[in-house]
């Protein structure tokens, strides 16, 4: 621990114990516990380190005066002092344990009505509760039943605490049972199937057998407790019982199987009749039990009849919105056993059946109990709404099953769900389906948008491809609806683009689907609502990426040249460069780097049209006023030059205008005002740092690596042993290649997003000048004459203003801490600094050399401090402290002054 701290720690506790109200900032307590935790977990003893701490908590317990919140704290500190044996004994020697958790002497001072103490007292328990000790004091002092009591006390948050306080005790404690040391059964149960093993014939290695007695009285009385409070018998123990299941959920969840076969056994009649009373409200938290139980048991345990009979009591409840629920919580369990996966299945499609009028379940199924129930269910408008929101919502689950558990072919489940479209539409009144129901959910967009992503996610079951002519048909339809909802427009475009990129073969789209689609997407893209029209470029840049076959495997092309035609998608794209609304520019921009990518690929040159885009492109970075647009145009030309690189070499015309478009950008980004173009700009320049390098030994792509390499059994980098091997030819390239980047523009944006105000800049810059500091201009070679490499010589110039200045202060404050033997100018070819004090007069550039600069900007201190949280300073275990004895200090003093407002800024 830090000395400062420990001086100031005893003040601390003082102000604390003496604060008859609560400190102005109330988070600082639990700041100083997080610490206090902190210090405890490398196996520290907090009562060595902070021996003060003893003589606060006794102090604190005594005083029923003290702030209820300081209570709280001081008895989560107790908790987490007694969480050793030593800590616990040096409490319990003192007293203070025995009173810090005393229930009659915090009832008796009237704080215990507070919920604030309540969380205290519990937490602190559940802390201790580390070792045999903490488990004997907790019996002995009867603290169950209060636990038990507090699982529905009228805090939500102390419930909540009780309850993970109870499955801490039973889990944590629980031992190994002899069956599974030995691998064998030791006891079978005849009436489930299934092995048990009683809490009385376990082992567990370390624990006394009055510590095993004790969990054994424990788990009995949790048991009973659990099984008489499961009972439903008026409302009034709605909350109870739902309190409960969470808790039970909760333990058979993690239980092993000993405790989870006696907490199985106790409670399995308790929930049946929990079942058969059938209250909605824990429908749920049911399911979570019984699939808890399901998930927890062993291979030979499952399925184990108590809880195989339970969940077919609920798949067979008589309330449709019930039994949905049920059937959805088993289907995203992923425990799929045949019985239970089909009947969850039937009811999740039903429906969909009955609304469709389309025979998914393979018999017509209005005429039967559960039928009728369920068409009288969907009859009401909200419940309708919500029974086929869950069963579109879970259609993705249901296709990919084995063929033996679907009672329909998967592109019959696609089939309804386009007859549901065109009901919501109201294109169709689907006669075959119930008219009751229908009404329900035409116009409704919630729906529909299920409908669709239901779709979407359709698109990959089997046998759907045969479907896609349909599906074209029907979301064509949809984006052709002029009232169509703006969301319900972006998912059919989304389902489209989905449909088409897993189709293997588009020649089924007839040519009058194409020109539909065509006609659809002119109109859209002109939408009073800019949502719209963003959705519709956005559509055909993603169109655009999505390669497909038109007639046979050979001809490939994009999706938007099979379906809309090149020049259509080019020309609309262009126009929307001019929208009015700045979220579709940038969509535009975007979708027209996804078109020309394949070109870009094949090194193709760039025609009249493209060449114009570009020009707009760069007035687009100059003039737009909205930062998406430009942040756009920066990843435009990204995606063009890591496309040029990878592939085909780019034809003399194409890559001058790429490389001077690229200048351009450079030179324009990084002295925009959005900090996410400039971290656009620094990744482009990265880019070039890659091509400019990616050829030559020694260059790292990620200067991060370099640490990695620093671990003592890491390999070694090839770096370390080629820095010492160049050759004249490869310092010449290295050379060259710095030359270059200092041509583009790159080494200036790397120097003035160093020391740009924005972090997220800083930090990228300062990374990408460490790399290119490793490669040019190593740290084995600065012993060297800066003379004898080529590299060494290049120089750049710093402007006299702006990043120039900066950089030149930095530099001049380098240069004035070296030994005057050591001094040197910092321009590479010998040129003398002139100026006052930050090496020029702010007024004319300066030329410096790149590796003396680079050595000389401290790049690994600015990139620790620029890793670092921006409250790294203020955001330490001796600034909380001196906040609290500041804040107490501040606090004191406006009690004298009425109404003076106290502001405390605590980390």
């Amino acid at each position: 621990m830090d000395r400062e701290c420990v001086s100031l720690l005893p003040r601390v506790c003082e102000v604390l114990a003496d604060s008859g109200r609560s400190l102005p900032d109330d988070t600082s307590l639990e700041k100083l516990l997080d610490w206090f935790t902190g210090l405890t977990k490398p196996g520290g003893s907090l009562l060595e380190s902070c021996p003060c701490l003893l003589e606060f908590i006794s102090t604190v317990v005594n005083n029923t005066a003290s702030d209820p919140g300081v209570l709280s704290f001081t008895l989560k500190l107790a908790g987490l002092i007694a969480a050793t044996e030593d800590g616990f004994r040096k409490l319990q020697e003192c007293s203070v344990l025995d009173q810090a958790f005393n229930l009659q002497h915090w009832q008796e001072a009237g704080l215990w009505e507070d919920p604030c103490l309540r969380i205290g007292w519990i937490q602190g328990l559940k802390s201790s509760l580390q070792h045999p000790k903490a488990l004997t004091f907790f019996v002995e002092a009867d603290f169950t039943e209060q636990l038990l009591k507090l699982q529905t006390d009228t805090s939500l948050f102390v419930a909540s605490a009780a309850n993970q306080m109870l499955a801490h005790i039973l889990l944590f404690f629980q031992p190994v049972s002899s069956a599974e040391c030995n691998g064998v059964d030791k006891k079978e149960d005849k009436v489930n199937g299934s092995t048990h093993a009683s809490i009385t014939d376990l082992k567990q290695p370390n624990i006394s057998v009055e510590t095993r007695a004790e969990y054994s009285a424990v788990v009995r009385m949790i048991s009973e407790y659990l099984k008489e409070s499961l009972v439903l018998k008026d409302n009034t123990q709605l909350r109870q019982s739902l309190q409960t299941l969470k808790l039970l959920a909760l333990l058979l969840a993690r239980a092993r199987p000993p405790l989870r076969d006696e907490l199985l056994q106790t409670v399995s009649g308790s929930l049946e009749e929990l079942v058969t009373a059938g209250c909605s409200q824990l429908t749920s938290p049911l399911m979570d039990v019984i699939l808890a139980a399901y998930s927890s048991g062993t291979d030979e345990r499952v399925p184990d009849r108590r809880v195989s009979r339970l969940l077919s009591s609920m798949l067979n409840i008589n309330k449709p919105s019930d039994l949905i629920r049920a059937a959805a919580a088993l289907l995203h369990s992923g425990h799929h056993d045949a019985a239970h996966t089909e009947r969850a299945v039937r009811i999740l499609l039903l429906p969909l059946d009955i609304i469709t009028g389309h025979t998914l379940l393979g018999t017509n199924t209005s005429g039967d109990d559960q039928g009728s129930s369920m068409i009288d269910h969907l009859k009401s408008k909200t419940s309708c709404i919500s029974a086929i929101c869950v069963c579109l919502t879970n259609t993705p689950h249901i296709t990919p099953l084995p063929s033996d558990i679907l009672p329909c072919p998967p592109a019959f489940i696609v089939t309804a769900v386009l007859s549901l479209l065109q009901v919501c539409s109201g294109v169709s009144s689907s006669s075959s389906g119930c008219s009751e129901v229908c009404r329900n959910v035409i116009s409704g967009a919630k729906v529909q948008k299920c409908a669709l992503e239901a779709l979407t996610c359709l698109s990959s079951s089997p046998g759907a491809e045969e479907k896609i002519s349909e599906v074209f048909t029907i979301l064509i339809q949809y984006l052709d609806n002029p009232d169509c909802d703006p969301t319900v427009l972006h998912k059919s475009y989304q389902a489209l683009v989905k449909w088409i990129s897993v189709s293997s073969n588009l020649s089924s789209i007839t040519a009058q689907l194409r020109q539909d689609l065509a006609g659809v997407v002119k109109k859209r893209v002109c939408d009073m609502r800019w949502e719209v029209r963003d959705s519709t470029v956005e559509f055909l840049g993603h169109l655009a990426g999505v390669r497909v076959c038109v007639k046979s495997a050979e001809e490939m092309c994009s999706a938007s040249e099979a379906l809309l035609g090149g020049c259509c998608t080019t020309l609309l794209l262009k126009e929307a460069l001019q929208d009015t609304e700045s979220y579709v520019r940038a969509s535009a921009i975007s979708a027209l780097a996804k078109t020309q990518t394949h070109s870009w690929q094949q090194g193709a040159a760039l025609n009249q049209e493209e060449t114009e885009i570009v020009n707009q492109l760069l007035e687009t970075l100059s003039q737009d006023t909205e930062g998406f647009a430009r942040r756009a145009v920066v990843q435009y030309f990204i995606a063009w030059l890591s496309s040029s690189s990878s592939r085909s070499p780019l034809s003399a015309s194409t890559s001058s205008l790429l490389m001077q478009c690229v200048r351009s950008v450079l030179s324009q980004g990084c002295a925009d005002l959005d900090w996410e173009v400039k971290v656009h700009t620094l990744e482009l320049a990265e880019l070039l740092l890659g091509e400019a390098f990616s050829g030559l030994r020694g260059y790292r792509k990620d200067s991060d690596s370099s640490n990695a390499l620093q671990h003592p059994y890491g390999v070694v980098s090839e770096q370390a042993y080629t820095l010492h091997t160049h050759t004249e030819a490869l310092e010449a390239d290295l050379g060259g290649a710095l030359q270059n980047l200092v041509e583009q523009g790159v080494i200036s944006v790397l120097l003035s997003g160093l020391v740009d105000c924005d972090r997220p800049v800083g930090l990228k810059a300062c990374k990408l000048l460490k790399t290119l500091r490793e490669t040019v201009c190593p740290v084995s070679l600065g012993a060297l004459d800066a003379s004898t490499t080529t590299a060494a010589r290049v120089t750049c110039e710093l402007p006299g203003r702006g990043w120039g200045k900066e950089i030149r202060k930095i530099l001049w404050t380098k240069k004035s801490d070296k030994a005057p033997e050591e001094e040197r100018s910092f321009n590479g070819a010998g040129e003398a600094e002139t100026g006052g004090e930050g090496g020029g007069d702010g007024g004319e550039g300066l030329t410096v050399g790149v590796c003396e600069v680079l050595r000389s900007l401290g790049l690994d201190d600015r990139l620790d401090v620029l890793t670092q949280s921006s409250d790294h300073v203020h955001n330490s275990p001796l600034s909380l402290l001196q906040d609290i004895l500041t804040a107490r200090a501040t606090h004191a003093r406006s009690d004298a002054e009425a109404g003076q407002e106290v502001i405390v800024d605590c980390y």
